[in-house]
């Protein structure tokens, strides 16, 4: 796992399989037919739920073993990138429906991230957030978001439309920041 990477590992360092339930409940906003890119991908829960879904989905990380399964299904492309080793964004203007990070902050990606988001489509953020080392790692503050952050992060490009950070006792304690921001100018309809 690359510096910085938190990847999918939680306190007791045991991998999640199931998708978050914050990803989950916004995934209709990916617009059908619209690539997703899965950013420090992981186990890839997230890159299965969005082919599920029937899109095609680019899967990006520095170690890509546990997604192995998923190499050579028609609707996905993995991506083996260290996304911190200060190269060009591998993705130049290519923009996707959604983006989905979860667990993994390196923050100089963050205006790559908003910039390509393409029209109608959505960003799907989540972390840990200051105040998280109270429960363990990650505990360094360069990997912790800052109180609204992501928002900042989106201000004036995306539309927010949920948005927390705070403490949370599922599946263990810490400390987490979301968001869920879209491309346009309309309210779209929650779930």
């Amino acid at each position: 796992m690359a510096p910085g990477s938190i990847g999918v590992m939680m306190a007791d360092m045991t991998p999640q399989r199931d998708p978050s339930p914050w990803i989950t409940r916004f995934a209709h906003l990916a617009p059908e037919h619209q690539p997703v890119l899965d950013l420090a991908c992981g186990s890839g829960r997230h890159t299965r739920l969005f082919l599920e879904r029937g899109h095609r989905v680019t899967a990006v990380d520095i170690d890509l073993s546990d997604v192995g399964d998923i190499d050579g299904h028609e609707n996905a492309t993995l991506v083996k990138q260290d996304l911190e080793d200060g190269s060009v964004w591998p993705f130049g203007t290519q923009t996707f429906g959604a983006i989905v990070v979860t667990n993994y902050l390196h923050r100089p990606l963050l205006p790559s991230l908003v910039a390509t988001v393409a029209s109608g489509g959505v960003l799907l953020y989540e972390t840990f957030g200051q105040g998280n080392e109270a429960f363990g790692k990650p505990s360094n503050p360069d990997y912790l978001l800052k109180p609204g952050e992501l928002l900042e992060a989106v201000r004036g490009i995306l539309q927010v439309t949920a948005y927390e950070h705070g403490e949370h006792s599922e599946p263990n304690r810490c400390v987490v920041q979301r968001i869920c921001a879209v491309n346009r100018q309309t309210p779209v309809a929650l779930p």
